[in-house]
């Protein structure tokens, strides 16, 4: 939301403005919570509709916005011959979204001094030292590697899909056998169930706690997971979600997976409820803040893991070209429009499922189905692009820096003339001798001869907090101003560019 400035001749800011700020946003931030409510006939429509095309038996589904669960719905059954209806409460396996709480862990570990990220593999599992490396010059295995798929293991899809309840002790002696290599570690994106088992024994070795107990323990109890389970003969019959594979137009029910070293890679199963817990530690890492940090993991490590830092491929989904890449068990996009999201999909015989957060709007939405690869990924980006269209959210805004805002006012008082410019402290000493006194002069004398006097000064919208630009409403036309600053302990304008706008007035949003 751009807020009006009032401006007698120059830089005065309005203060009822800044004051009624905060207000202001609160009224929106309730508008809009609204207006995705006024969208469940929707939301439950498109779910539906996606169900019964992809033959899903059951769904469950939410759409979590600002910490808050908006909606949650359900639809079919989570076992046909006993006709049992999902709800909130029914437990799917999630498959490869169990990935990212792996994550969590090590990072956890990573923030309490005990491994680093660049540590390599062997020096928690040093069975892992006879492995013949794919080439002489390839680099040595670390944590990293593991954590975004560039580890030169090969993608395991399918096999590592029926891998989950292999024991510990067969784990091992595979590791003492040694696996294949497709590439060098560091050299491409390759994505690997084995990695995260191996990661799930860095935990086991690093704490003593195998990683089941561990993220119990430390990440779903803090978060209030009390619905959570890795073995599925742990979870209450009635509640439990059967898989199914649809086959010449018939279900046919897949065998449930004991829980083994693979379910560090995909093993959970969980509810809608707990799932959105987990979705809004995700959504409350942003933005990056003064104020306390308690929580399973600090915001800045949320973050890191959110990271895109590996791209990997282009994709097209609802007639939007895509760009995708891994962060820490994360997979993170980017669309034509600039819409970021976060999440994970899921899939293994009997289910499929997706997570998603879009961090720029506060927004998530996740899905549970319980046919055999369910692309539910498909679903929650169509659900969550048209809520931002049909609610018309905007992305969350970037706080002014005072910095910012004082330079604005200081530098608009120098337009369109630049009157003693020179002198003033407030220009870095770059930016005299990159931008000519004279030129300046002449070019904003140009566009203000065709844009009239400065009627109204709108605040910065900013890139960041030492960048940004505004809008001045002038008689005839609208000017807009960029400018940034430098990295020194006082910053100081940098560089500056204008150009007048076709527009005449601006519209706060």
């Amino acid at each position: 939301m751009k807020h009006r400035l009032a401006l007698l001749f120059f830089a005065v800011i309005s203060l009822n403005c800044l004051l009624l700020s905060p207000l202001c946003a609160g009224a929106q931030s309730a508008d809009s919570k609204e207006k995705v409510k006024q969208l469940i006939p929707f939301i439950d429509s498109t779910y539906r509709a996606f169900a019964e095309e992809v033959h899903s038996p059951g769904l469950a589904y939410a759409v979590v916005y600002k910490g808050e669960v908006i909606h949650a719905g359900a639809y079919g059954y989570t076992d046909l011959e006993k006709r049992i209806p999902v709800f909130e409460q029914s437990v799917f396996r999630i498959a490869s979204m169990t990935k990212s709480f792996v994550a969590v862990a090590i990072l956890q570990l990573r923030d309490e001094g005990r491994l680093k990220l660049d540590d390599p593999l062997v020096n928690f599992i040093p069975e892992f030292a006879a492995q013949k490396p794919l080439t002489t010059d390839a680099p040595i295995v670390t944590i990293r590697h593991l954590l975004n798929h560039t580890s030169g293991l090969p993608q395991d899809d399918p096999w590592g899909d029926r891998r989950l309840d292999m024991s510990q002790q067969e784990f091992h002696e595979r590791i003492k056998e040694g696996f294949s290599f497709s590439n060098a570690p560091g050299v491409a994106y390759e994505y690997s169930n084995t990695a995260w088992a191996l990661l799930g024994e860095v935990i086991f070795r690093v704490t003593g706690q195998h990683y089941d107990e561990y993220i119990r323990q430390h990440v779903w109890k803090p978060l209030g997971m009390d619905h959570s389970y890795w073995d599925y003969t742990q979870v209450p019959d009635e509640l439990l979600a059967r898989g199914y594979r649809w086959v010449k137009g018939e279900w046919v029910k897949q065998p449930l997976v004991s829980h083994g070293v693979y379910g560090a890679m995909g093993g959970m199963l969980t509810t809608i409820g707990d799932f959105a817990n987990y979705m809004a530690l995700h959504q409350q890492a942003w933005p990056a803040r003064d104020g306390k940090d308690a929580q399973p993991l600090r915001r800045s490590s949320l973050r890191e893991m959110q990271s895109p830092w590996v791209f990997y491929s282009l994709d097209e989904m609802n007639n939007r070209t895509i760009s995708l890449a891994y962060g820490y068990g994360l997979r993170w996009s980017c669309d034509t429009l600039g819409i970021k999201t976060v999440g994970h999909t899921g899939g293994l015989p009997g289910y499929g499922s997706n997570w998603i957060v879009l961090p720029d709007y506060d927004l998530g939405v996740v899905c549970f189905s319980n046919v055999t690869y369910s692309p539910a990924v498909r679903a929650n980006n169509l659900v969550a692009i048209s809520i931002i269209d049909k609610a018309g959210l905007s992305p969350r805004a970037i706080p002014v820096s005072p910095v910012l805002q004082k330079r604005q006012q200081e530098l608009v008082a120098f337009l369109p003339g630049w009157e003693n410019a020179e002198q003033s402290p407030i220009f870095a000493d770059n930016f005299f001798a990159d931008f000519y006194i004279d030129m300046l002069r002449e070019e904003c004398g140009a566009v203000f001869d065709k844009a009239g006097r400065i009627i109204r000064v709108h605040a910065v919208t900013p890139r960041n907090q030492l960048r940004g630009t505004f809008v001045m409403e002038c008689e005839h036309r609208n000017v807009e101003v960029f400018f940034t600053l430098t990295p020194e302990y006082t910053p100081r304008i940098q560089h500056f560019s204008i150009k007048l706008l076709d527009t005449i007035g601006v519209q706060d949003h």
